[in-house]
């Protein structure tokens, strides 16, 4: 009995069904996590030229 729930569970591990939402999100994150350590090392280097 045991067996068979861990091998049902391993199978669902193994298919990830990626939801376009939660893509979504994660690109996004990753674009604005970009942006702001763009936009620090930006205002960083005015600072230091002015």
């Amino acid at each position: 009995m045991k067996k068979e729930k861990t091998q049902k569970e391993n199978i669902q591990k193994k298919h990830k069904n990626y939801d376009k939402g939660q893509v979504f999100v994660k690109v996004m994150a990753g674009f604005l996590a970009l942006l702001m350590v763009v936009a620090t090392s930006a205002s960083l280097i005015f600072a230091l030229i002015g």
